[in-house]
């Protein structure tokens, strides 16, 4: 059944594995003989304090990180552009599409009651025509696509007739 001729490989290659090798992956430094929560954690020598640069310097009082700052430096920016109107922000909504439909040079590419915008090309100028709940009333305002105030006479000019035809 079983052969001294498959059994001599057989032992030497025990023996071989079972003297050889192991005694490599034996760790002594008494780091690794600890547990894994007790050993001391190593950081590299750039990771443990704060680095320097200008990267992590504070900005100075006087500037301002917000969108009206970062407005006040674009060229040509003006402020926000709107006017508070009485009534549900529906209503408001449709009493604006009236008044945007009978000025002249006009033109609504499109608009969303749901969002309460619509899209405008005014004077060779695009921006979008917002109506906001606000309070007990609403806000009509002017935004470019981004939805900060937009730059040019255009949406002002507009602004001002709907504010005198529905805010009088």
């Amino acid at each position: 059944m079983f052969r001294a001729s498959t059994a001599a490989p057989l032992v030497a290659i025990l023996l071989a594995t079972s003297l050889s090798g192991c005694h490599w992956f034996k760790k002594k430094n008494e780091l690794y003989t600890q547990s894994g929560e007790s050993r001391p954690l190593e950081v590299p020598p750039d990771l443990d304090r704060p680095a320097a640069d200008r990267a992590m310097a504070l900005p100075t009082a006087g500037n301002s990180v917000t969108a009206s700052g970062a407005q006040a430096a674009r060229p040509g920016a003006v402020a926000p552009v709107g006017f508070n109107a009485a009534g549900e922000r529906d209503a408001v909504f449709a009493k604006v599409g009236d008044v945007l439909a009978a000025t002249s040079g006009v033109k609504i590419a499109s608009k969303a009651q749901i969002l309460g915008t619509y899209d405008v090309d005014y004077m060779d100028a695009k921006f979008l025509v917002r109506v906001t709940k606000a309070g007990d009333g609403t806000y009509v305002s002017a935004v470019d696509p981004r939805g900060l105030p937009p730059s040019g006479e255009a949406a002002g000019k507009l602004i001002g007739l709907l504010k005198a035809a529905i805010a009088p």
